[in-house]
């Protein structure tokens, strides 16, 4: 399997009231294609910074960041948010849904960004939302969804591109239990249909027993749970 992320002696460092903070401490790894991964640690830990810094999002104080590849912190701003919109996908805990638009067309967005027709980014939009259980609810502004259903738009959104990789920032910490395992067996579900690699931080550890592997964080550094 070829690697669609990987991190190569990543550091992130703050500086605080006069003092340095090394939040991320050379921290190697890298998501093979189709590989689901769990990101846990103590509240504080840096998970989300990590997060966004293989996302794109935050550069790192050193060290590379690679998706299919590419290093993403080498190129300009423009072609990095292009290589987002087409390679990776984003769920975060607080779905970040627009509220004044429908479901439908939440999920249409990143393809209409991307450079999509409206009646392409329509169609696919419509078919994923179908995937995830919500054909009934197209038309639906979020604040007409249960949580559980704000999260699937979320997801289907994030892989509406069809990207090589999600990253989750807590997706199921926002709902009851057993919404949040509806919404991993969904992952486990689309991640056989796509073969799109997951990358999740999370707290819970029964999302984090049905990756593929474990990572934790801790004082800054990665390692595997064996």
């Amino acid at each position: 399997m070829s690697d669609v992320l990987t991190c190569e002696n990543v550091c992130r460092t703050f500086i605080e009231a006069g003092r340095e903070l090394q939040i991320l401490k050379d921290i190697s790894f890298s998501i093979a294609k189709g590989e689901r991964v769990a990101i846990m640690g103590a509240s504080g830990s840096g998970k989300t910074t990590l997060l966004n810094t293989i996302g794109g999002l935050e550069s790192p104080t050193s060290g590379v960041v690679k998706i299919a590849g590419q290093s993403i912190y080498d190129i300009s701003e423009r072609q990095r948010t292009k290589m987002r919109n087409r390679q990776l996908g984003f769920v975060y805990q607080f779905h970040h849904l627009l509220p004044e638009f429908s479901a439908l067309e939440n999920v249409a967005m990143p393809l209409l960004l991307g450079g999509q027709s409206i009646a392409v980014a329509i169609e696919k939009a419509t078919a994923l939302l179908a995937s995830v259980g919500l054909k009934e609810r197209l038309t639906h502004n979020p604040a007409k969804l249960s949580g559980g259903e704000r999260q699937r738009v979320a997801i289907a959104r994030a892989l509406v591109t069809t990207p090589a990789c999600v990253l989750m920032d807590e997706p199921t910490g926002n709902l009851d239990s057993n919404t949040a395992m509806d919404i991993q067996t969904l992952m486990d579900d689309l991640n056989k249909q796509y073969g799109i690699s997951f990358v999740v931080v999370t707290h819970d550890d029964r999302v984090a027993q049905r990756m593929d592997r474990i990572l934790v964080l801790e004082d800054g550094q990665l390692t595997q749970r064996v």
